[in-house]
């Protein structure tokens, strides 16, 4: 235990952006072998590649906006450290506690709470939406965030670190795993129901976060977990839903020139506000 917080206390740049750079690739390779489903014959006129493009500029102001702001994560940090604020500094225990009480505290707080609150309030759904835009879900997805969603993101990750009080290893390593499950479950791939009920006590898996991304509600308000499984049972936001059964997009958002352009995407938030449809009345 002590060799990974060393790691992760110290971890080099280059090894976070392999983490992130690796992760992608590997879940690419994956899906591109055994996709749960096969975009290009839909005949929508998808293309891997300019689809990519796409989520790694989105990708990309993620990381920079991370980037920029990292100092605050730091000095947050070092603060709770010093004064003895947050949870893990009010308690004494051993490495392997602190360890996973303060992941499942990083996760609901810095995760699980504010994808619930983009949902929930208008003001930040506006910005949340570009993510739910995507109607070719893949690991690519997976960061795309219009810059000012980063933004959000990151000051509910500054409150869990101060709320926590978790010193930076813990915060490197929540950020390491954050990003590797979250290129999971979005990647296009289906688990075997056994590997999915084993893999699905521990982690999000793809088959539930998929779900989240089905277009329209009520079932998009639900599954919201990012490293952990265990805050939508308890919050009662957990659903389960066929793969096949799965339409990907947003219903306010159908056209393709509204989710396939960046230069749309980055307007959407200041645009006027536009009301869920709804599922389509049968028969």
């Amino acid at each position: 235990m002590e060799r990974l917080v060393d790691y992760f206390e110290h971890i080099p740049s280059l090894h976070r952006s392999l983490i992130l750079v690796g992760g992608i690739a590997i879940f690419w390779l994956i899906e591109s072998a055994v996709p749960l489903f096969n975009f290009s014959l839909t005949g929508s006129g998808y293309r891997k590649i300019p689809h990519a493009g796409i989520n790694i500029f989105f990708t990309l102001t993620t990381v920079l906006v991370n980037f920029l702001l990292a100092f605050l994560l730091l000095r947050t940090s070092d603060w709770t450290i010093r004064h003895q604020v947050g949870l893990l500094q009010w308690l004494s225990l051993p490495l392997w506690a602190e360890a996973l009480i303060g992941l499942l505290s990083l996760d609901l707080i810095g995760a699980w709470l504010p994808h619930w609150a983009e949902h929930k309030v208008k003001f930040l759904w506006r910005f949340h939406v570009i993510h739910h835009t995507d109607p070719y879900v893949d690991t690519t997805t997976a960061n795309r965030h219009h810059p000012g969603e980063s933004i959000i993101r990151f000051a509910f990750t500054l409150l869990a670190v101060l709320l926590v009080g978790a010193p930076m290893w813990l915060v490197f390593l929540y950020q390491a795993l954050s990003v590797l499950l979250s290129q999971f479950n979005h990647a296009n791939i289906e688990l075997p129901r056994w590997a999915d009920r084993l893999l699905g006590l521990f982690i999000v898996t793809p088959n539930m976060h998929h779900v989240h991304h089905h277009y329209v509600l009520p079932v998009t308000n639900t599954n919201y977990g990012n490293i952990f499984p265990y805050w939508d049972r308890l919050f009662g936001t957990y659903y389960e839903m066929a793969g096949k059964d799965i339409k990907y997009g947003i219903d306010t958002h159908p056209e393709s020139h509204e989710h396939s352009q960046v230069g749309s995407l980055l307007k959407i938030p200041f645009s006027n506000y536009r009301p869920p449809v709804g599922e389509p009345p049968q028969g």
